[in-house]
């Protein structure tokens, strides 16, 4: 290799050698022509002047020949030519360019565009242009070298105007351009597998920076011409196909972390710069999303199946993946003996949720915000599913198999089940909207991370819908898991472990029934007083799980005594008995049902939770009896005390039960054998019900209550922290 090297460079100064030899014989050429040009001019003159003093002698017709001098026209145009391949053979371009123009502007025959009138002024356009070809092709040439400086490719392409070529000039520019950002490209390539997160950004500097320069370049070249602003636009529009392309085939496996990080610096590093673009005429962002967005949608896809998967626990964390600290403290205090399992599935989720807000950007949130907060919503969704998997009883979800495998606990006591509301309502009230809120108050202040929760966050205008639409879905799939809970403890206090209603109407036929309390000190049939005894039990293990959640507690509270009224009010076996014309009714039974009503919205009123709807379901309730005891011929009016005795009657109770004076057994509450209800018509009649009827839109204005919220406390319970 050595020895051929050497050769090489021994071969090139020899032709360096030979160029310049053949030069100086073209000089020496060309100055010969001058003298033998300049000889024939003196002896032709010497020849008409010797004519001139001998005008007898006869002219010889050689001599003749010799007396008419060369067109001196000709002469001139071929002196040109050679002054011309001269400077063109020794590359001297600017000088064969001054020389092209000058003779263009001062010969006729150049002038001219068409046809000439003589044969030499036609041959003479003819070998005029394509010297003016030569020239061309080495002012190209120029442009082409590899490590041609930009002071050089402007003076060729000023060349090239001048000629008439300026389409050729600009594409060569564009070329240029296009040339060197190829070789940064090729030079960046090998780091795109050492940082994937940052190669868009640099990719996108590379670019941007390519096509702002040649913009610059051509308005300082050529001017506004709309002709070449256009194809600096459509060459623009290339170079950024292409670096979405680069984006796409070098980006990391689309369902991970980092392509996530990968994508969101691209939009933001390529907006930002694109923006720049802008005041430079150049107005491509919208060119860049439309390019971007199928990518875009198809890493937040996969990102969020990947998360699905870790919700449910389908598939190991990555071990890269960090689950802060910050989640474990308001999550561990739902920790039942030493089973973390529920605690650290709400950590596992939000640490989920949180691992993939790191890698937005405040651009990405702008342009891609909605599709994020919708996703997010679906896999809030995914976890309020698995979370009523663990509770006891069906859901409506059986048949979705991921979910089956997920369930690797189960919540049977009192006190895990409202554990499990316990973490869901901590996630909805606080740590999810202060996670996005956060980083929404990032984006709407430019991207500049500041300390602070929700609570001081104003959404941008842009935004605020789509959040509290966002926060609107979120409520609405952790009241699936509150109703399902509610549904399913009021199921198993109505029904008995044998499948037998509790909350039976043959009680309520017969006025000497043994459930029923009535003498001097009437009381709530035996299955009200349970539904106290159970509801205040239920409190008390609320008070210590929920401790510090006393709106979840009321709430959730509040909606088991709805779900109890709401039952008997759908349940068509319990009417039936008070329907059918066969069985006997006393007014002492229309009575009862009427006092347990009273009791249940009491019960209500005196927890200090909303009862609004409770009450509206008891009258209703109450109608209907009266409408059904009416018909079977009961005086109901007659019949009948005041409703300030029920009231006064149903407070008194509440008093003894709480004093300790009636003890009830649940177990022992008297069932009538011949009336059992199917749990699962009553599940589907519950399930019928819309959730929105609840007690956290309710109002207790109509109601005296020595505890209760007012409406705009009931409405905040949910709203945005």
């Amino acid at each position: 290799m050595r020895t051929k090297y050497l050769a090489f460079l021994r071969i090139s100064e020899e032709a360096v050698e030979m160029e310049h030899e053949l030069v100086e014989l073209r000089k020496h050429i060309s100055a010969q022509g001058i003298l033998v040009q300049d000889l024939m001019t003196g002896v032709c003159h010497q020849l008409e002047e010797w004519n001139q003093s001998t005008p007898e002698v006869q002219p010889d017709p050689e001599i003749g020949e010799l007396q008419d001098p060369l067109p001196i026209e000709t002469d001139d145009h071929k002196i040109v030519l050679e002054k011309i391949d001269v400077l063109l053979a020794e590359h001297k371009v600017e000088e064969a360019l001054e020389a092209l123009d000058s003779e263009e502007r001062n010969s006729p025959e150049l002038k001219s565009s068409g046809d000439t009138s003589s044969t030499e002024g036609s041959s003479y356009r003819s070998d005029f242009l394509k010297r003016k070809a030569v020239l061309e092709g080495q002012l190209v040439e120029v442009t082409g070298q590899p490590f041609v400086s930009f002071p050089e490719l402007q003076r060729a392409l000023s060349g090239l105007i001048k000629i008439g070529k300026g389409p050729l000039a600009h594409q060569l520019l564009l070329k240029f351009y296009g040339s060197r950002l190829e070789k940064s490209i090729e030079a960046l390539s090998p780091s795109c597998s050492v940082c994937p997160k940052t190669y868009p950004a640099t990719l996108s500097k590379l670019v941007f920076s390519a096509i702002s320069l040649a913009t610059m370049k051509s308005g300082s070249i050529f001017g506004d011409n709309p002709v070449y602003t256009n194809r600096v636009v459509q060459w623009a529009e290339w170079e950024i196909e292409y670096f979405v392309r680069l984006v796409k085939e070098n980006a990391p496996s689309s369902g991970t972390v980092s392509a996530l990080r990968a994508a969101s610096v691209c939009v933001q590093a390529s907006l930002n710069y694109s923006l720049m673009l802008e005041r430079q005429g150049l107005k491509l962002s919208k060119l860049i999303l439309v390019l971007l967005w199928p990518f875009i949608e198809e890493v937040l896809e996969l990102n969020f199946r990947r998360a699905r998967k870790l919700v449910l626990d389908l598939v190991e964390a990555d071990e890269c993946m960090s689950f802060s600290p910050r989640f474990a403290a308001p999550l561990s205090a739902f920790t039942i003996s030493s089973d973390r399992m529920l605690a650290d599935s709400g950590i596992r989720f939000m640490c989920i949720v949180e691992d993939i807000l790191e890698q937005l950007t405040p651009l990405t949130i702008l342009h891609f915000g909605g599709n994020i907060l919708s996703r997010i919503g679906q896999l809030f969704d995914k976890y309020m599913d698995a979370l009523i998997k663990a509770l006891p009883g069906p859901s409506d979800d059986d048949n979705l198999t991921e979910l089956k495998e997920f369930v690797s606990f189960r919540a049977e006591t009192d006190s895990e089940q409202l554990a499990i509301l316990g973490v869901a309502f901590t996630i909805l009230e606080e740590l999810l909207p202060n996670a996005v809120m956060n980083l929404w108050k990032q984006q709407s202040e430019g991207g500049e991370p500041k300390s602070g929760s929700a609570e001081n966050v104003t959404p941008i205008p842009s935004t605020s819908t789509g959040l509290k639409d966002w926060r609107r879905h979120l409520q609405h799939s952790f009241d699936k898991l509150r109703d399902h809970f509610c549904r399913q403890y009021v199921l198993s206090f109505i029904y008995s472990r044998e499948g037998k209603t509790r909350l039976d109407a043959q009680i309520y036929l017969n006025g000497d029934g043994e459930d029923l309390y009535w003498g001097s000190t009437p009381l709530p049939s035996l299955p009200f007083q349970a539904l106290f005894a159970k509801l205040q039990q239920l409190a008390t293990v609320a008070g210590d799980v929920l401790l510090g959640k006393e709106k979840i507690q009321k709430i959730l509270l509040a909606r088991l005594t709805e779900t109890v009224v709401m039952w008997l009010s759908d349940e068509q076996e319990f009417w039936g008995v008070f329907e059918d014309d066969t069985g006997p009714l006393q007014p002492l039974g229309l009575q009862q049902l009427i006092l347990d009503m009273h009791f249940t919205v009491e019960i209500a009123r005196f927890a200090g939770y909303p009862s609004r709807h409770v009450h509206q379901i008891a009258s209703a309730i109450i109608a209907r009896a009266i409408r059904a005891f009416s018909a079977r011929g009961i005086e109901v009016q007659s019949a009948l005390p005041e409703d300030e005795w029920f009231v006064e009657t149903a407070k008194s109770a509440i008093n003894k039960l709480l004093l300790g004076t009636e003890e009830i057994d649940e177990d022992n509450i008297t069932l009538h054998d011949h009336i059992v209800l199917d749990s699962d018509d009553s599940v589907s009649s519950l399930s019928s019900v819309e959730s929105t009827d609840s007690f956290a839109s309710a109002s207790m204005g109509e109601l005296d209550s020595p505890r209760h919220f007012d409406d705009s406390e009931v409405e905040s319970v949910f709203s945005w922290p």
